[in-house]
């Protein structure tokens, strides 16, 4: 039990900082944008 728990705490710790190092608030131009994709259908072969 202990193994896991240390790999579980392992991986949360090399995942900090993944995306970059920390930037101020309001670094980004104001404004709302939304974007997205969405699909609706029925597909299959008979």
């Amino acid at each position: 039990m202990t193994r896991p728990l240390l790999i579980l705490a392992l991986l949360t710790l090399a995942a900090c900082g993944v995306d970059g190092p920390p930037q101020k608030p309001g670094t980004d131009e104001p404004g709302i944008s939304i974007g997205g994709q969405a699909k609706f259908g029925v597909s299959g072969t008979l």
